[in-house]
């Protein structure tokens, strides 16, 4: 019984210990940045190695050689919307940042897949979203652990710096913030659009609102696209129109609406359109 008990002591103490975990200060602690650029957010990930003493560039970091550019896994920056980056379109998304440090000039590389743990080991052309190339500034002191910052803001651009050692690199990116605010004025001072107008009679419709109005904002809706009437939208009209007392308008709507659907081979709207006609007394 004895053995059994201090048996079953040792195997406790052994699961205590297992389950026990020490938690260590990371050599390379991983940053998180977030940066509003103009209308653009962009979001940056890295991990951030220490000199510790050493040499960096041209000797821990190889010059000529291409760099996960920080520790651990890949350096990832995240675009919210399409930026440019040396006159080249990169996409809204998330990439990894490598870099192929040299003495007197670096390439900069943003890459698609993010997965990679390092320097990707086949490495893709087809995924480099952008490449350039960028004259290395050499600081008149040291920073002790690898920094990357967001500098130089405007509405429309910003510089992403990298400083370690006594070598910092700029990567200026632009942001399309003057277009989304200029297409968002003139769509503001141009009006409503007709899906505007189809939505807010839509809703009127369903939420039994004044449907004087969801009329008015229907045949505008209509009206604002008579060259390429869509038939679920003359389905709606219809049915205002029918609501509104308009039996005359809501039968001449629900034929443009079937005609439409006839040429889509869309068979429920046919049906549905049939059977309003029938129950407004349409000669077919």
């Amino acid at each position: 019984m004895k053995k059994l008990i201090l048996l079953a002591v040792i195997a406790l103490s052994s699961c205590i210990s297992v389950q026990a975990q020490i938690e260590t200060p990371q050599p390379s602690p991983a940053q998180k940045m977030e940066q509003k650029v103009g209308l653009t957010d962009v979001t940056l990930e890295f991990s951030r190695p220490s000199m510790k003493g050493r040499t960096i560039f041209g000797d821990l970091v190889p010059f000529d050689k291409m760099w996960r550019t920080g520790a651990n896994k890949n350096t990832m920056i995240t675009f919210s919307s399409d930026v440019t980056i040396g006159g080249k379109e990169v996409k809204a998304g998330s990439y990894a940042i490598f870099t192929t440090p040299g003495k007197t000039s670096w390439d900069i590389i943003f890459y698609s897949d993010t997965s990679n743990w390092g320097t990707p080991q086949k490495w893709d052309e087809a995924k480099v979203a952008a490449k350039i190339s960028v004259k290395p500034q050499v600081m008149p002191f040291k920073v002790e652990t690898l920094t990357m910052s967001f500098d130089n803001l405007t509405n429309n651009s910003a510089v992403l710096s990298l400083l370690w050692e006594n070598t910092m690199i700029d990567v200026k990116f632009e942001v399309p913030t003057d277009k989304a605010v200029s297409d968002a004025i003139a769509k503001t001072m141009a009006g409503p659009s007709a899906q505007d107008y189809y939505a807010s009679a839509r809703y009127y419709l369903e939420a039994g609102k004044d449907i004087k109005q969801a009329n008015t904002w229907m045949d505008k809706a209509v009206e604002m696209t008579k060259d390429s009437p869509k038939f679920w939208w003359l389905r709606q009209q219809s049915l205002i129109k029918a609501k509104a007392g308009d039996t005359k308008g809501a039968i001449t709507a629900a034929k443009a609406s079937l005609e439409g659907a006839t040429k889509a081979g869309n068979a429920d709207y046919v049906k549905m359109n049939k059977d309003s006609l029938k129950e407004w007394g349409a000669k077919m």
